[in-house]
């Protein structure tokens, strides 16, 4: 443990004992601290630079069944803020479902998950990266602008210190690259990006790959079509959209909205809810996870959840009050959020299945294969799903000619049920997906 992080211990652990004092039962305290720089580029040229830093206090107190939360900045008066939260708590409603986690659910031990890459990357780096990206993507035959690009360096970490006897704390680094370009002129120009985001330095990608991608991507997209309406149509998402299909499945097996009622797997608990096979693992504790946590923001320590297994729903992400709710116990998915604990997930993936992309794709025959999505048409309480698109033609098991502006319509409980996994998960991102198949959906076209 750094020094810096004992004192930011000790400072939480004193305003715990101040709280106490004034009149609470129970208490917690978070320091979550953000350590940032960014630079951004475009036509050469460096547009801004920022950099940030901030030590964000939190403190939640308890009086019966009647909670309270404040926040402060580094420099408060400790005195003044624990008797602010406890007057805030004596006239607050009661929450039958407000509490600290069980004290033995609280992680005694856990382990060093490899998170911190204390790598100093200067602001000359940064720029130098980023310019390099968008020299890359412009040099790709057919890119004709830029849209900018970036790159990014930064550290955060989390103290946290309960009233009944927790105290612990982490930290974790960031780097990333991005660049988005333009090809064509006039009214048919396109637009696309790549990115990459590590949590080491050293396996960041290659700044100049990152742009050559984008090139190649926004390249590949221009003199688009429309294809004709169909039913019945297969669609297959990229991995990249693919991650935000995964993330439609997390939200509707996270407990806090089955408790509000508002995800249609909300009843489905032990029923097959994905195509049989197909499962959904969530790992807080892989080393060096994009999303790993060595315990959650009460102090839990979880564990690795098949979430979905062979098709059935198995758990809910769960934070303590949300899991009091549903009259069941917390499995460390909490997340601190300011003030607010709430579940989340953590290294969600949709496990792989064992066919390559393209032979997928060969065997679909014909189909659609998407690349974009665009706007918000999902609906989490009946499932009913409907998104603009854009992408690739698939005819004759290959990918043929660009189309864009269309729509493609399900019905999220059908989609699960017909979905197949290739075989190319990249675990890089804290939501993991294969290439995915999608049979039976309307394509609206012209």
């Amino acid at each position: 443990m750094s020094s810096e992080n004992s004192q930011l211990i000790e400072r939480a652990a004193q305003l715990i004992d101040l709280a106490k004092a004034a009149g609470a039962d129970a208490a917690d305290a978070v320091v979550v601290r953000s350590r940032s720089q960014s630079v951004s580029v475009r036509l050469g040229k460096v547009e801004d630079t920022e950099a940030a830093e901030s030590d964000d206090f939190s403190l939640r107190v308890f009086i019966g069944k009647r909670v309270a939360s404040v926040s402060a900045n580094p420099g408060f008066d400790l005195k003044q803020l624990a008797e602010r939260a406890v007057a805030m708590a004596k006239v607050s409603p009661e929450d039958p479902y407000a509490c600290l986690a069980d004290q033995n659910r609280l992680a005694t031990s856990y382990p060093d998950l490899d998170l911190y890459d204390a790598t100093e990357v200067p602001a000359a780096k940064l720029a130098e990266m980023a310019l390099a990206a968008e020299a890359a993507a412009l040099a790709v035959k057919g890119v004709t602008n830029s849209g900018g690009a970036g790159a990014s360096a930064g550290m955060g970490g989390l103290v946290l210190v309960t009233s009944h006897g927790f105290q612990g704390e982490y930290r974790g680094s960031r780097f990333g690259c991005s660049v988005s370009v333009i090809g064509g002129e006039g009214t048919k120009m396109e637009r696309d990006y790549d990115y990459d985001s590590r949590l080491y330095f050293a396996e960041l990608d290659d700044a100049a790959e990152i742009g050559r991608r984008a090139g190649e991507r926004v390249v590949k997209r221009l003199n688009p079509r429309q294809v004709d309406t169909a039913k019945g149509v297969t669609v297959v998402f990229d991995p990249r959209v693919a991650r935000g299909f995964v993330g439609h499945i997390a939200g509707a097996i996270n407990g806090a909205s089955v408790a509000r009622k508002t995800s249609f797997l909300r009843d489905r608990m032990g029923e097959q809810v994905l195509k049989k096979g197909l499962s959904i693992t969530d790992d807080p504790l892989i080393v060096r996870g994009p999303a790993s946590r060595p315990f959650d923001g009460e102090g839990v320590k979880g564990e690795r959840l098949v979430m979905i297994e062979d098709g059935v729903l198995k758990h809910w992400f769960l934070s303590t009050s949300t899991a009091r709710e549903l009259g069941l116990e917390t499995n460390g998915r909490g997340a601190r959020g300011g003030t607010l604990v709430s579940p989340t997930s953590t290294n969600l993936a949709l496990e792989p299945g064992d066919i390559a992309p393209e032979a997928l794709i060969r065997a679909v025959g014909t189909g659609f294969y998407v690349t974009e999505l665009i706007g918000q048409g999902v609906d989490m309480i009946t499932g009913e799903y409907s998104r603009g698109a854009s992408g690739y033609w698939i005819e004759n098991g290959a990918l043929s000619y660009p189309v864009s502006e269309v729509t493609i319509a399900s019905n999220l409980k059908q989609m699960f049920m017909e979905v197949t996994p290739a075989s190319d998960i990249d675990r890089k991102h804290g939501v993991a997906a294969p290439t995915l198949a999608i049979e039976g959906m309307t394509l609206a076209g012209r």
